[in-house]
């Protein structure tokens, strides 16, 4: 019975043991962090970066997809049935060249009666001037008295009185109807009929879609022989000269963004970033309902020629930038608040706290505005 005791009291003494040194072990490492931390010998290896002099820089990312800066949703100016088709989607066009037709049968016939009409309006305007000739010179004979004749000449006084007795009856007839004034109406005729055959041109030049821009087919929305409606989308056309990128920004980034500012645009089919820069950032964002995003466009400095709508693309916007300021890996910089942080600096031997005032927060680096000089080490990641 007393060996089972003595025993036990030996595993009992060897578990307190190993206790012991486990609770000891524990306390060395809480010990070495906290003896590392205010100032004491380093307990495991550090790597030390000296404070030098340059660039800092902020960065927003996010993904975006490539889209042409203009869009021409193209229609008949006319309801027709479609004569030709000479593009379909994916083709790329010039400006000036034709993609579809549709029979202009109509449209011609309309043409001809609006240049009859207007021939005929224009026939009455040239009688009603004629006439309104006619009335003001008899208006300026009625107005001119007789002139007098020699006197005891018996046959020019006969010539005088009949003279005047038709010249009576001239002035005493009427020059103007009373329905109003003649030549306004016929001008205002002509007007409409130079209107008519203007819509009429308009619409026969519209039984042709010819592609305003160069650029490529993005969709057609029929076949030979479909009747299409006035005014309808029947090609969509992407002007492919000035393609962008839209991408949207979460609203923490979104703040930052501003017209003009710099940025890189990465490919998936392109070796190096290609440079852009924003030129819209929308003022309304949009939920997911979880997330506000806000829609940017950006646009090449130089577009590659094989961009395809729709590719994807990762974007990259420069948001901050300093030059030639106090610089520290941002991983040395603990406890940031406000303008303030802490680093830690070596002196090779023993590493200290030192509190620090810091400016722009980049990606890689950010800026100390006071605390430290060039050429002091500190502690690059603890």
């Amino acid at each position: 019975m007393s060996k089972i005791t003595g025993q036990n009291r030996s595993r009992r003494i060897r578990w307190t043991g190993a206790g012991i040194i486990a609770a000891g072990v524990a306390a060395g490492v809480v010990l070495g962090v906290v003896h590392h931390r205010q100032g004491g010998p380093k307990m495991a290896e550090v790597v030390a970066v000296a404070v030098e002099k340059g660039a800092v820089t902020l960065d927003v990312a996010t993904t975006g997809t490539v889209e042409p800066a203009t869009v021409r949703e193209l229609s008949f100016a006319v309801t027709g049935t479609v004569e030709s088709i000479a593009a379909r989607a994916g083709t790329k066009v010039k400006a000036g060249q034709i993609l579809a037709t549709v029979d202009n049968t109509g449209a011609t016939g309309d043409v001809d009666d609006a240049e009859i009409s207007l021939s005929d309006a224009a026939a009455r305007l040239s009688t009603a001037q004629g006439q309104a000739a006619a009335v003001t010179a008899r208006a300026t004979a009625c107005a001119t008295p007789p002139q007098g004749h020699p006197a005891g000449a018996a046959s020019a006084a006969a010539t005088t009185s009949v003279a005047a007795s038709a010249a009576a009856t001239t002035c005493t007839t009427p020059g103007y109807p009373d329905t109003g004034d003649p030549i306004l109406s016929a001008q205002q005729a002509v007007n409409r009929a130079r209107q008519a055959v203007a819509q009429a041109v308009a619409a026969l030049a519209g039984t042709v879609i010819v592609a305003p821009i160069a650029g490529t087919v993005v969709s057609v929305a029929g076949g030979v022989g479909d009747t299409v409606a006035k005014g309808k989308t029947f090609v969509t056309l992407a002007g492919t000269s000035g393609m962008q990128v839209v991408a949207n920004f979460p609203e923490a980034d979104a703040g930052s963004l501003k017209v003009g500012r710099s940025g890189t645009i990465t490919l998936a089919d392109h070796d190096d970033p290609l440079a852009g820069t924003v030129v819209q950032v929308d003022p309304v964002g949009t939920s997911d309902g979880t997330l506000v995003r806000y829609g940017v466009l950006l646009s090449f400095a130089a577009a590659p020629q094989d961009l395809l709508i729709g590719q994807s693309a990762e974007v990259r916007v420069r948001v901050g930038e300093s030059r030639d300021v106090l610089r520290v890996p941002s991983t040395a910089v603990h406890d940031i608040s406000g303008s303030s942080g802490t680093v830690l600096v070596h002196d090779g031997k023993r590493s200290s706290e030192r509190a620090v005032t810091v400016g722009l927060r980049g990606d890689q680096y950010t800026e100390v505005t006071g605390g430290l000089t060039t050429g002091e080490q500190v502690v690059r990641s603890w």
